[in-house]
């Protein structure tokens, strides 16, 4: 059976933090009849909103993974993703706005355009993902609307054009003025499913007609009849009204606003009524795709049932029967049986079980049709795989994924735990992209990479209730380097004597430090003092005592050993013997050779809205940090600076409470440069602690 594409709609919902989005898709959900009873986000019922389906999503009230649903209202099936707010799962957001066609905004009527609302206008930008904004929380003390719509055209630079009206604000809001039809609509009944038309209230009257006229202005610049008949003073038709409004929507140069409180119960269904009047079916947007052989020639995907078949894979999750693959079909029919290639590794793939998703609920179908998401069992794919019929040799461009920012030290407390974490941790890192694992060859500590200190707390927790595996965390060992700061000379004669043929090696020259490189080894040996044979010996023997100084026993690096005279003996000397006579030089060269220890340090880049300025600089300099400049970008302030790595543990919720969660940062490795000797001594403190535990 072939679906009408032109009555599907692909939607995500987000937003900043607590903007009200998984309320909102329970309301849909309610009243697209996929759910018959509602529970709350912070549910006292103990059962949680339906898209929360992980048990640490029930108890903290928030979303953590995206979860994918569909539902039906007036004769279009709507597929929804509720996307997290928090920055740390902003791979979440990242990889469901790659798969959507539009998107709805939901911003809070109190809060308005926050620094999460920016980050995911951006991650829409990049996507090109036409979209409507939703107003929340009208019932809220402090709810103005019309600051939030003045904040998404100076902040986010839409062309936000309020759809509706208020009528009544904070307590007393009861419902909307509808600008297209002109009437008033209330929403009664206990659910407020029971949607009541009446003329608009006298006091707004005025209000009213002075909206619908920005309305009108706005809209006419994408539709000539329209603008016709404004020009001629006509009475505009509401159906000509929807039309240029849903075409400003497409080409992403308007932003039509709609109010309500999805608490509350008010403005969910005129909200639905919106998706299906101006966002987009899937054959109304372009999906790009790139030719194997040539990235750069860019191709247009047809969402035609009837043509080859081309997915994209853009999300794994582990479950009880396997691995979950989200797949969205973009051209073409997958069925059940059929079989495909993955495009990245050429493998062919059968197709078992085809689902459609409702939260964490599945529905076994046989087939998905162009534009449409769904998920697979039993297939080996990766997250941003692209797989098709064969012969196929397109894929769809890649989910961008950012660099962690922050690190964490896990010990797991026995070996059972450090199966089970292993387990885990091959696991999340195949599911999060943004996720990383690897272990410190200095410190032999394992280290998990992340998006935020919330997003790694999570992965703990989940390590601990879904494995079973004990673990603890602490900060990581930073990687420290050992110097030295001035030349010295070295004469060291390597003599032993044990019976039969003893060793036998003397080497002549001197340490030097060296600004770039981490070391270098020169010969400058004439005449045969030291057989050519032996020459390399001596380089491996400086290079043994790299790996531990002995000021600290922390790695050395910018170090030259220069060798100008030796000695050698006919029957004595052997390679091992002048091995051990480099690494006698070094240990008597390197102490008068003014050893220091070098910390890395990070180049810092904080983005804060310009109030903020002073106390980032503030924040950072109490961290030892060197701030580089500052200057306005836009709506932000972007500070740079040098700062230690040791400093930064623990400041991305530093950085949150200190901005209210408007300012980000991004951190990279710069350079080494010497500790301060306060820093040494702690660190001499640590070393002989672990020396006299260890004896």
């Amino acid at each position: 059976m072939k679906f009408d594409i032109s009555k599907l709609r692909n939607i995500g919902i987000s937003a900043h933090i607590d903007s009200g989005k998984t309320t909102l898709t329970e309301r849909i959900l309610f009243y697209t009849k996929r759910i018959h009873a509602i529970h709350d986000v912070k549910g006292k019922d103990g059962v949680g909103a339906t898209m929360d389906s992980m048990d640490l999503e029930k108890e903290r009230g928030i979303t953590i993974a995206s979860a994918a649903t569909y539902c039906e209202w007036k004769g279009r099936q709507i597929n929804i993703i509720d996307t997290p707010g928090h920055v740390d799962f902003t791979i979440e957001v990242e990889r469901s706005l790659r798969v959507l066609d539009s998107g709805i905004l939901v911003l809070c009527a109190v809060g308005g355009v926050q620094s999460q609302s920016v980050t995911v206008d951006q991650q829409m930008k990049r996507y090109a993902v036409p979209s409507i904004a939703f107003i929340n929380k009208m019932d809220r003390n402090g709810a103005n609307p019309f600051r939030v719509i003045s904040q998404l055209k100076e902040k986010l630079g839409h062309n936000a054009v309020a759809m509706q009206l208020p009528i009544g604000l904070e307590a007393d809001f009861k419902g909307v003025v509808d600008l297209i039809d002109m009437k008033a609509l209330y929403y009664e009944g206990i659910h407020g499913e029971d949607i009541l038309e009446a003329e608009i209230p006298d006091h707004m009257m005025e209000d009213a007609l002075k909206f619908r006229e920005v309305l009108i202005d706005a809209a006419a610049m994408f539709s000539d009849e329209l603008t016709e008949t404004v020009l001629e003073e006509k009475e505009v038709n509401s159906k000509v009204l929807i039309e240029a409004v849903r075409t400003g929507v497409l080409k992403r140069e308007l932003t039509p606003v709609f109010l309500g409180s999805a608490y509350k119960n008010k403005g969910v269904q005129t909200l639905l009524d919106a998706v299906v009047r101006y966002l987009p079916c899937p054959s109304e947007v372009d999906n790009i795709a790139m030719a194997c052989d040539d990235p750069d020639r860019k191709i247009v995907v047809d969402s035609d049932a009837d043509k080859p078949l081309i997915a994209f894979a853009f999300k794994l999750e582990e479950g009880q029967y396997g691995q979950l693959t989200y797949i969205r079909v973009y051209q073409g029919t997958l069925k059940k049986g059929d079989t495909v290639v993955n495009v990245r590794t050429g493998k062919k793939n059968r197709i078992g079980r085809v689902i459609r998703m409702h939260a964490d609920q599945m529905e076994d179908i046989d087939q998905l049709q162009a534009g449409y998401i769904g998920a697979l069992f039993g297939v080996d794919f990766a997250s941003g795989d692209t797989f098709g019929a064969p012969g196929i040799d397109l894929t769809m461009t890649n989910i961008i994924v950012p660099e962690p920012v922050i690190s964490l030290a896990v010990f797991p407390k026995d070996h059972k735990s450090e199966i089970n974490m292993s387990k885990a941790l091959n696991r999340f890192m195949k599911e999060d992209p943004s996720f990383k694992v690897f272990v410190n060859d200095e410190t032999n500590e394992t280290l998990i990479s992340g998006m935020g200190e919330l997003h790694l707390d999570i992965y703990v927790e989940r390590m601990k209730r879904e494995y079973q595996a004990e673990i603890t965390t602490g900060a990581p060992g930073v990687a420290y380097r050992e110097t030295i700061t001035k030349l010295c000379e070295f004469n060291y004669t390597h003599k032993k004597q044990t019976g039969g043929s003893g060793q036998y090696g003397r080497i002549q020259g001197f340490l030097e430090p060296l600004e770039d490189g981490e070391f270098i080894f020169e010969s400058k040996v004439v005449g045969g003092s030291i057989p050519t044979q032996y020459i390399p010996s001596c380089e491996k023997g400086f290079r043994d005592c790299l790996k531990k100084g002995p000021k600290l026993g922390y790695p050395v690096t910018g170090v030259k050993a220069v060798i100008t005279d030796g000695n050698h003996h006919s029957v004595d000397s052997s390679e091992m013997a002048f091995q051990a006579a480099a690494r006698g030089a070094f240990m008597e060269a390197y102490p008068k050779a003014a050893p220091v220890i070098l910390e890395p340090i990070m180049k810092v880049v904080v983005e804060t809205p310009p109030e903020f300025q002073g106390s980032v600089m503030g924040s950072l300099n109490q961290r030892r940090g060197v701030i580089l400049g500052a200057q306005d970008d836009g709506t932000f302030c972007v500070v740079e600076a040098q700062t230690p790595l040791a400093e930064m543990f623990g400041y991305a919720t530093v950085l949150r409470s200190l901005t209210t969660g408007k300012a980000q940062f991004t951190m990279e490795f710069l350079t080494y440069k010497q500790a301060p000797e306060s820093i040494v001594e702690t660190l001499r403190k640590k070393s002989d602690k672990k020396s006299s535990n260890a004896a």
